[in-house]
């Protein structure tokens, strides 16, 4: 076993660097902000702007400001109108605000498995989960990688599904040269604090579909008509409405948008390209094609070839100084406790009770999901991070891998 003992001095010897999140552009947004008779969101000259800002990126006809990313997504679904066990596909490796909208419209997450190393939806495993319940596919382009959407779109209309697309981790991502959020039938995003642009919390949704655009926005207020007036709601739908503060400081992060996707992509393939033949790894695979935007980078180990457990890997390499994690999320999130007891509303799962669905949770199971859980490592990435940095990060990788070989 090749065990030299670690280097006294972190090769890694320079503080992680930070991005500056905000300065003067938000500034400027936030002191015409306050000086506006109303911050309500309707027509308000910092929500116009996000918008606007919105569509230089995403060319979407039909555009919805909202709370939250997991608000977005819940717009996109309510829109669809589902009956009570209307089943949703999704991936196993996301955010619980993938699921949330379904759950609220007593729809049934159908979770398929992921590829084992783009880490998005299985375009086959998609297809074989299909019954005659499925109304939609959910991708979502984890990590900022693309999914195949050449697979996507053509089952979607093989079979007649809505598309839709959770692009909270991969603002500026494009799949074959187009924006990901403008190829199915719903681009959802988030601005949350920690992604790639955000307000603190915030979102939007948008589509060019003609079938749910024009109404849209109701599901995001209350189904109230704003565009005809009225507010005399026709059905149950939720407030999530932005507001003009968020709006502003969203309005502004747009503006810095590609040159933030410019240098993450830079910094993400060039970290790539320095670890490539490195024994124990799999790197992530972009298509050809392809703009991966890197809201983190994530590998895999080969943990068989080395000496120590991947948590014992991890400490070695922060001790080292580079900025990793051993866990991805702890569990797929069909083991969740929510899925698992099927504890949806007050402990109890109306859908599944009242017979609209046989969906069990208990008996999921995804495999490629679960190896990736158990063998992947989580590299923080930001815009602020110089080439000489990440050599400095690919150094320590590939010696602390040297290091740790059976």
């Amino acid at each position: 076993m090749n065990n030299p003992s670690p280097t006294t001095q972190p090769m890694v010897d320079e503080p992680l660097p930070q991005p500056k999140r905000y300065d003067a552009v938000e500034l400027e947004r936030l002191t015409a902000m306050v000086q506006q008779p109303s911050l309500f969101y309707w027509k308000g000259p910092q929500t116009t702007a996000m918008i606007e800002g919105f569509r230089r990126h995403y060319p979407l006809k039909h555009c919805v400001p909202c709370s939250s990313g997991s608000a977005a997504l819940h717009i996109a679904v309510s829109a669809l109108r589902l009956r009570p066990g209307d089943e949703v596909i999704v991936p196993p490796l996301s955010d619980m605000g993938t699921y949330i909208g379904i759950l609220y419209q007593q729809g049934v997450p159908v979770f398929a498995d992921v590829d084992p190393r783009t880490y998005t939806l299985d375009p086959a495993d998609v297809r074989r989960r299909i019954t005659a319940k499925t109304r939609a596919i959910m991708v979502v382009h984890f990590t900022g990688n693309p999914c195949d959407m050449a697979a996507f779109t053509a089952i979607a209309r093989e079979h007649n599904l809505v598309l839709i697309e959770d692009c909270a981790q991969s603002w500026g991502a494009r799949w074959q040269d187009r924006p990901v959020g403008t190829i199915g039938d719903f681009g959802c995003f988030s601005l949350n604090d920690f992604k790639h642009i955000g307000c603190g919390d915030g979102g939007i949704v948008g589509t060019n579909s003609e079938k749910y655009g024009p109404h849209l926005n109701n599901w995001a207020d209350k189904d109230y008509g704003r565009t005809e007036g009225g507010r005399d709601p026709v059905t149950l739908a939720p407030n999530y409405r932005i507001s003009e503060p968020q709006a502003a400081v969203a309005a502004a992060q747009l503006t810095k948008l590609p040159d933030i996707v410019a240098r993450r992509h830079r910094i993400g393939e060039f970290l790539t390209a320095s670890l490539a033949g490195t024994p124990g790894l799999q790197l992530p695979h972009v298509a050809p094609g392809n703009l991966h935007s890197y809201w983190f980078y994530l590998l895999r180990l080969d943990l068989p070839r080395f000496s120590q457990p991947r948590a014992e890997i991890a400490a070695a390499l922060a001790a080292e100084g580079v900025a990793c994690g051993a866990v991805l999320l702890r569990k797929a999130a069909y083991r969740w406790p929510v899925f698992q007891n099927h504890d949806i509303f007050g402990g109890t799962w109306p859908a599944r009770d009242a017979g609209w669905t046989t969906m069990d949770y208990r008996t999921v199971n995804c495999p490629t999901a679960e190896s990736i859980l158990a063998d992947c490592m989580r590299f923080q990435l930001n815009e602020a991070m110089t080439e000489a940095y990440i050599d400095k990060v690919a150094r320590a990788i590939r010696t602390v891998l040297k290091r740790m070989e059976k």
